[in-house]
């Protein structure tokens, strides 16, 4: 399966390209800001590299948030319009996912964004009986209100990560140090994904302040 992988959530614009039997195909630039102005030149830099044209991607994979309002936006339309001219399929993956997916030896786990404001997002994996993971659902908390709640759902030997995790107040909980994404996480949750629940939508950490005409939520 021949895949692409997009990540403009944060400060980095990435791509990544895997094909089977061929090493991955990595490219990221810190650039903060202009993510819409540099994704196209970088994608049709990782297809010349490997020498296919658009056409011959099955999926696009691009992160979802949360994350950058702007740079999440630019992905997934940059994703869906890619899509609809290769014909290929893209599919939504939420960050914290990746970062799970990426630390995937550890658990449990907690994943938090920091969402500003005095609020994180908390996600948690825990190993159950017969080597199945539960995952729980993202879940809004004031930076106050985290510590108990990742406590409740994982117990104290939780591992943090992501970028909200220095943000937990006291130092009950080891962290990883994992805070951004892994292209080749990103592009094996790409290639598992259920194409009916992975939609390439944008996840944000709060409906946006800006609304349409007529108090419409961007979608």
């Amino acid at each position: 399966m021949t895949l692409l992988a997009i990540d403009t959530t944060g400060a980095d614009c990435a791509v990544a390209l895997r094909r089977a039997g061929q090493a991955d195909i990595v490219l990221s630039e810190a650039i903060g800001r202009g993510h819409a102005e540099r994704l196209a030149p970088m994608v049709e830099a990782v297809l010349a590299e490997a020498g296919i044209a658009a056409r011959a991607l099955e999926r696009i994979g691009v992160t979802t948030g949360p994350g950058s309002f702007a740079g999440t936006r630019v992905g997934t339309a940059f994703a869906r319009g890619l899509a609809l001219a290769s014909g290929a399929q893209a599919l939504g993956i939420g960050n914290l996912a990746v970062i799970a997916h990426a630390l995937a030896d550890v658990r449990p786990l907690a994943v938090l964004h920091d969402a500003k404001r005095g609020e994180l997002i908390l996600q948690v994996w825990t190993d159950v009986q017969a080597g199945a993971v539960k995952t729980g659902v993202p879940e809004r908390l004031s930076v106050d209100a985290v510590a108990e709640r990742i406590r409740a759902l994982a117990g104290d030997t939780a591992v943090l990560a992501g970028s909200g995790a220095a943000l937990v107040p006291g130092d009950m909980f080891e962290t990883s140090g994992v805070t951004g994404i892994d292209l080749s996480a990103l592009l094996d949750l790409t290639a598992a994904a259920d194409p009916a629940g992975s939609p390439a939508s944008p996840f944000y950490a709060r409906p946006p302040d800006a609304k349409l005409p007529g108090g419409i939520e961007p979608a």
